[in-house]
């Protein structure tokens, strides 16, 4: 499939229409759905509907380009599951604020994907959708939490999609998927108008490209009415701003993960070193350097803070089914982190709020003698389906599995900063492996244009999954 820039212009110079691209995009998700599973809903009549209205020469960005949106973000009319029991059939009656933008800039949504349930792990195979499947090995998870969205990109479903990123949600998929992840800087993109200030949870897109990137967030990016907190806004649009060609940056290499006991793959940490030395080819000057944020005991300071904000969901679903959640209601991992939060009290909230936000703020200005830190993408290559899913009788083992399995990204969460997923290289077992560039606060722009410095070094675009078993061929 196309880049989703490259289909707009088709549509826009009507050598294609745009019913002919969003009905290609629904035939291709009918076809692969019983295999990859990556839809909770696919939105036939609307999605051809709103295509009919739009004609050639229509001036919008991506007008036409057919897309994906989490199923944790309200879309008029369509189910908002969480993929969760409790939220049963539930249909949002108004769109989140980043929908609204995605239709304003021509988007044709064609349906909503799966999740963990509540977004919590990241895999993505809940009880009330089952497992999705990573299109370059169909027995690998793609991810989580916006697994859905990752694996439909992948596969050809959509060119792009939406997804959003609490502890890595975009960015492990996309290093599971073979595509570009970018979690935007805190505050970038507005999470209203149902949702609070989000601390740690940034909305973006999985893409094929850098530019398509970039393009989606000159679309999301920006002020709404309301918002608590904003990050400034750019010298001038991101497609413009990732042109730049980046020399002689000051970049970390890291290789401590920021939660103890992660083990790291030779893989991963190979395609991190080769990332580092084709960056040296590159202009640049690269250090190998170890940031003060292992043996901090984060994971239970993140679990403190990010425990709560998980068991609003619950809260939420329960407001919805009109009544108090039960344990039958959800998955295990989800009651536990319910109960958890309910048994929590706020001076402890607050305590593991101001202890992250300390930790932050020391880190940033310790990472702020380098322009980039580079560090691998997982700590292990895509875990077998089943592995880390959250039921059975010992959820909170599968919950610290998830952390070795993706050391290296909630930090970035805490710290606010932006971070991209690259898919540089392909293992020796065929997967994708992702390395993860940070950026300095609001930096954005730097990582897209040293992403796209990287993509010309090493284009990845053209690379598609056998949709076949991992071992296989």
């Amino acid at each position: 499939m196309r880049p989703a820039i490259e289909l707009a212009e088709l549509v826009r110079s009507g050598e294609l229409t745009a019913a002919e691209l969003v009905q290609a995009s629904l035939d291709r998700i009918d076809a692969l759905q019983p295999t990859v599973n990556a839809f909770t809903h696919v939105a036939h009549e609307s999605a051809l509907a709103a295509a009919g209205e739009i004609a050639a020469g229509d001036s919008r960005p991506f007008a036409g380009v057919p897309i994906a949106v989490k199923d944790n973000r309200a879309v008029d009319g369509m189910p908002l599951t969480m993929c969760s029991d409790l939220f049963g059939d539930y249909v949002a009656r108004s769109d989140a604020y980043l929908v609204r933008r995605l239709r304003d800039a021509g988007f044709v949504i064609v349906g909503k994907t799966t999740l963990p349930e509540n977004g919590i792990l990241p895999t993505t195979e809940s009880r009330r959708s089952g497992p999705t499947a990573n299109p370059w090995a169909l027995d690998r998870t793609p991810g989580g939490s916006s697994g859905g969205s990752a694996a439909a990109v992948a596969a050809g479903m959509v060119p792009i999609a939406h997804g959003n990123d609490g502890g890595g949600s975009i960015r492990i998929p996309a290093a599971c998927c073979g595509l570009v992840g970018l979690k935007p800087a805190r505050g970038r993109v507005s999470v209203g108008p149902d949702a609070g200030h989000g601390f740690l949870v940034a909305d973006g897109v999985l893409t094929r490209t850098v530019a398509d990137t970039a393009a989606a967030l000159d679309v999301l990016a920006g002020y709404e009415p309301g918002d608590a907190t904003w990050a400034a806004p750019p010298a001038a649009p991101y497609t413009e701003l990732m042109s730049a060609e980046p020399a002689g940056l000051r970049i970390a290499l890291v290789f401590n993960p920021p939660l103890d006991d992660a083990e790291l793959d030779p893989l991963n940490e190979a395609a991190a070193r080769d990332t580092a030395a084709l960056l040296e080819s590159l202009g640049h000057h690269v250090v190998q350097y170890t940031p003060p944020w292992s043996g901090r005991g984060l994971l239970a300071d993140f679990t403190r803070a990010f425990g709560p904000a998980t068991a609003m969901t619950t809260f939420v679903g329960g407001r919805i089914a009109g009544r108090e959640p039960t344990e039958d209601d959800v998955e295990p991992l989800t009651w536990k982190i319910w109960e958890h939060a309910r048994g929590q009290d706020t001076i402890t909230l607050l305590a593991a709020q101001s202890k992250l936000e300390r930790i932050a703020r020391g880190l940033v200005a310790d990472l702020a003698r380098f322009d980039i830190v580079v560090t691998p993408g997982l700590g292990r290559r895509p875990v077998p389906t089943g592995e880390i899913h959250g039921r059975g009788p010992d959820p909170w083992g599968h919950y610290r599995r998830s952390g070795a399995f993706t050391p290296y990204t909630a930090i970035v969460n805490v710290m606010g900063l932006p971070a991209i997923m690259l898919p540089l290289y392909q293992g020796e077992d065929g997967l994708p492996t992702g390395v993860q560039l940070i950026g300095p606060p609001e930096r954005e722009d730097l990582l897209l244009a040293l992403g796209a410095q990287l993509e010309r070094a090493l284009p990845w675009a053209q690379r598609t999954p056998a949709l076949r078993p991992s071992g296989v061929g």
